[in-house]
């Protein structure tokens, strides 16, 4: 853990307090914190982070309640059916993300693809819709395939939660007269808060580092970088070592404050009881 993990971070902060470009390795220049201060004065630094943050909290959301829709489906399922429809439903998350990426670029390509002829007779709907040309289509296009593979991730998770609750509780909440959403939200989402929170956050580091679907998709145009794909700019096609670290640095803090908020807003002990105080 302390050589691909810490070394790495610290190597990385070290490099953000130096202005250093690759092509230029004898002009390294110390500069403190600069590169931050040029980064955060910049306007281009808050737009990806605005659409990071919003791909997050789109797929997130709709992730959750989809997921929680097929760990239903899975738990209810007859045993007779229950293995294959897991394995149907976790088919998406086995897909390797650049393969996913591609064939929902190609789908929706204007010229490889297939989807415009499907809504072609509706109203209003144009044929010829170049869905990554504009940035609100470009980002649904990029959400909807971040939905599409990792919704199974999301389900599997709470399926471990959903079995984790007993069935006595619902019993007696039948019992009691509670109807089904009743017994959603009094009963089975409350046990399963410590599930629904590794889900959370577990999906929400992940979307927040999302690179691969832009990158190929889009390639950041129209509104659509992310700090990902930023940081990837800077050190890789910029080779401004400094700068993509410091790009890299606020990314790890933005993971850490994302990781506080879901503790924090949980309030799970995932070693003892739920719902402290």
């Amino acid at each position: 853990m302390l050589a691909v993990t810490l070394y790495p971070i610290l190597q990385a902060i070290y490099e953000s307090l130096f202005q250093f470009r690759l092509t230029a390795p004898g002009e390294r220049e110390f500069i403190g914190l600069g590169n931050y201060a040029v980064i955060l004065s910049d306007g281009v630094w808050w737009s990806a982070l605005w659409t990071t943050l919003l791909i997050t909290i789109v797929t997130v959301a709709v992730e959750l309640v989809l997921g929680f829709a097929l760990a239903l489906v899975m738990h209810k399922a007859l045993k007779a059916v229950r293995g294959p429809l897991r394995t149907a439903i976790l088919v998406p998350y086995g897909i390797i993300t650049v393969v996913s990426a591609f064939a929902w670029f190609y789908a929706f390509d204007i010229n490889s693809g297939y989807v415009n002829s499907w809504f072609a007779w509706l109203p209003g709907i144009d044929s010829d819709l170049n869905w990554f040309a504009q940035g609100p289509t470009a980002l649904f296009v990029i959400m909807a395939s971040e939905i599409w593979k990792t919704t199974p991730f999301i389900s599997l998770l709470l399926l471990a939660g959903l079995a984790q609750v007993p069935d006595e509780l619902t019993e007696a909440a039948k019992v009691d007269g509670a109807t089904w959403w009743e017994q959603m939200r009094k009963v089975i989402i409350p046990n399963m808060k410590a599930a629904i929170m590794v889900a959370v956050l577990f999906r929400a580091l992940d979307a927040f580092r999302i690179f691969d679907n832009v990158f190929i998709m889009t390639n950041g145009a129209y509104g659509t970088e992310v700090l990902s794909l930023l940081a990837y700019r800077q050190s890789i096609s910029r080779l401004e070592i400094g700068l993509g670290s410091a790009v890299s640095v606020l990314l790890f803090l933005c993971v850490l404050i994302i990781c506080f908020i879901a503790i924090k807003l949980f309030k799970v002990d995932l070693a003892g009881a739920q719902g402290g105080k």
